[in-house]
């Protein structure tokens, strides 16, 4: 199957993406797609950067989770003033940014109506009458919620924040051409911006630690991608719809794995790859855990497995699906020095067989319960939120629900996902499901003072070689 392959390989191949520090913004970057923040709240947006630090950003909000029933857009102007390399988040560049105004147009009465009786609601005195009860709709009316230059600030009700800005990467790779008449590669230029806390009364003050899913460069962006020039061509006044797409059933037999090193916040950097056997419902997953933002140096690794429930349609996130995980197996790799001394020096009981850890040697943690260091409990059983959806190559997308951005996990159904994580992609289907697992094995090498160096094989070599051994059908 060539898409596991090229897939894994193509995170192996992490050595095509640059990312420059400080990063260059200039131009028009686009949302590839509608976007799911938490909430959930449905929107497309568009930022401007100009050379002289200023920017304008339009953000469109939806009713629906395809970006086709456009509720109000937002103008936002300001400035931006790119700062130093992140301590906390490694590849990323800190900025400050300054708003200077913030506009916002409705496209429908009913739009109009909702927002008013949220900033009446919960604004303080510069904005109770920010609209007055019974005004009617005028299309095309740009309203005025925040201005510098009066102080004035009505955009807490909608649960604004441009936070994301403190925090910036951009990379570039270049995409293969797929038409086999031509030769050669196309620049794509992806632009992640800070993460949007997953708890609506922490997202007005959270400084990113992770990113949302990337914009793309209007100009050099991955093709086919029938949304970016819909929306880099939209204004506030003509909001993008996007394209209808057909809703696919869930299907979600067969192994999926990540399209791109990932980061999580509280800054962790992972690899994932899951196999699910919709057959008796069981599961496994892999996480490879990184320090670098392009997964090169590897810290430890998780296989899980258990089983899930038969998955509802959700009430709360459109075009989702709610299901429950339980965890009842897991297993452990520590993969460098800095892992083994946590894993060896934690207490007697809560993980694993105290002091027994070495590097690159997997231990069963389901004895004692987890690993309290790493923060696993088992059993455990987490509220999910899933959707499949087709790329415009016709691939299979599985979206899992963002992680809480306090680090906590989802184990309760009031703490199910109301948005995705990075979409994973689907490697095999489900008749080419294999069981056994592939660990990260180790080539010892000595370094110069004849301690044996760990190197470890890059995981999706390690897949890559698995996978050649599959019943291809």
């Amino acid at each position: 199957e060539p898409h596991c392959r090229q897939q894994l390989r193509h995170l192996q191949d992490s050595a095509g993406i640059a990312a420059r520090l400080p990063p260059r913004l200039e131009g028009r970057w686009v949302s590839t797609g509608c976007e799911v923040r938490p909430g959930p709240e449905f929107l497309t947006r568009s930022y401007l950067f100009y050379a002289n630090r200023l920017f304008k950003a339009l953000q469109f909000y939806y009713w629906d989770p395809s970006c086709r029933d456009p509720s109000y857009s937002l103008v936002i102007k300001g400035k931006l003033r790119l700062r130093q390399a992140s301590w906390i988040t490694r590849g990323a560049t800190e900025a400050d940014y300054h708003l200077h105004k913030v506009g916002i147009v409705f496209h429908s009465q009913r739009a109009m109506r909702e927002v008013a009786s949220w900033i009446n609601q919960t604004s303080g005195e510069g904005c109770a009458g920010f609209l007055p009860p019974g005004r009617s709709w005028a299309p095309g009316a740009l309203y005025e919620v925040l201005s510098a230059r009066t102080e004035r600030d009505c955009t807490a009700a909608l649960g604004f924040a441009m936070h994301e800005l403190s925090l910036v990467r951009v990379e570039r790779h270049f995409q293969p051409l797929l038409q086999p008449q031509q030769s050669g590669s196309r620049l794509v230029e992806e632009l992640y911006l800070g993460d949007i806390h997953t708890d609506w009364g922490e997202r007005l003050h959270y400084r990113p630690t992770g990113y949302q899913r990337p914009m793309q460069s209007a100009l050099h962006h991955v093709h086919p991608c029938p949304a970016c020039g819909i929306i880099s061509r939209a204004d506030e006044h003509h909001p993008p719809i996007l394209p209808a797409r057909a809703a696919l059933p869930m299907q979600l037999s067969g192994s999926w794995v990540s399209t791109h090193c990932e980061v999580r916040p509280a800054v962790l950097f992972l690899t994932r790859y899951f196999t699910f056997h919709g057959s008796n419902h069981t599961w496994e997953g892999h996480y490879y855990h990184y320090s670098d933002p392009l997964c090169r140096q590897p810290t430890f690794t998780i296989y899980a497995s258990g089983h899930y429930t038969q998955g509802i349609p959700s009430s709360k996130v459109r075009g989702g699906t709610e299901l429950a995980f339980k965890v009842t197996h897991a297993r452990v790799t520590p993969m460098d020095q800095v892992t083994v001394v946590m894993l060896n020096s934690s207490e007697a009981g809560s993980c694993g067989l105290a002091g027994s850890w070495s590097a690159g040697v997997e231990q069963d943690i389901t004895p004692t319960n987890g690993c309290v260091a790493l923060g696993i409990k088992l059993p455990h059983t987490e509220y999910e939120l899933f959707k499949t959806e087709q790329d415009t190559q016709e691939r299979s997308l599985l979206y899992i629900g963002e992680r809480p951005t306090d680090g906590s996990s989802p184990d309760s159904p009031d703490k199910r996902p109301t948005s995705y994580q990075a979409p994973l992609i689907q490697c095999a289907a489900a008749s080419e499901e294999f069981s056994n697992y592939i660990s990260l094995k180790y080539v010892g090498r000595k370094d110069a003072n004849g301690i044996e160096a760990l190197k470890p094989l890059p995981v999706a070599f390690l897949l890559f070689i698995a996978l050649l051994f599959l019943r291809w059908d």
